[in-house]
């Protein structure tokens, strides 16, 4: 017999279908179960379901589980417009983006609840976005009197700098 791979539901289908075989060939229900590593519950379900619905009824069907909420067309299309936006045009007090306040748009424009680990999974995997700082720069600077400083008093200070740290 065949060596079947250990996982995934190719290898579920495939034990089914090899306990099938053997329990035609005449081989008892707790020997097929003992052979495949299974128990004779599941061998006696299988033969069972086989009998009533045939190579159908034992092939591997999908999992169960909640479906995606929002496809993953329509997040690439609308959420990075509205992220680009900037945070403070779509209703937060600064414009600094956090993985809450990017879940709450999500909820607000798609209708679902994203956990923080899931908006960074969408973000990062998804849109191909990483996590940016933001530059802080005081509120009062003044880019000319900046301009002019380096210009004009910053490479005398550089170099007295210079001289006193070689003493």
């Amino acid at each position: 017999m065949k060596t079947i791979k250990s996982s995934g539901t190719g290898f579920r289908e495939a034990r089914r279908r090899a306990a099938i075989r053997l329990l035609r060939k005449g081989i008892r229900q707790c020997d097929v179960a003992e052979r495949l590593g299974v128990t004779r519950e599941a061998v006696r379900r299988w033969w069972h379901a086989y009998e009533s619905g045939g190579v159908a009824a034992i092939r591997a069907k999908p999992r169960g589980g909640p479906k995606r909420k929002v496809s993953e067309a329509e997040l690439k299309e609308g959420l990075p417009g509205t992220l680009l936006q900037g945070a403070e045009a779509n209703g937060f007090t600064n414009d600094i983006w956090t993985l809450d306040r990017i879940a709450t748009v999500i909820q607000r424009d798609f209708g679902v609840r994203y956990s923080i680990g899931h908006t960074w999974r969408i973000l990062h995997e998804l849109l191909g976005w990483s996590c940016q700082k933001p530059q802080r720069k005081a509120l009062e600077r003044n880019e000319d009197a900046v301009r002019a400083f380096l210009v004009r008093e910053w490479p005398d200070l550089k170099k007295t700098l210079s001289r006193d740290a070689q003493r």
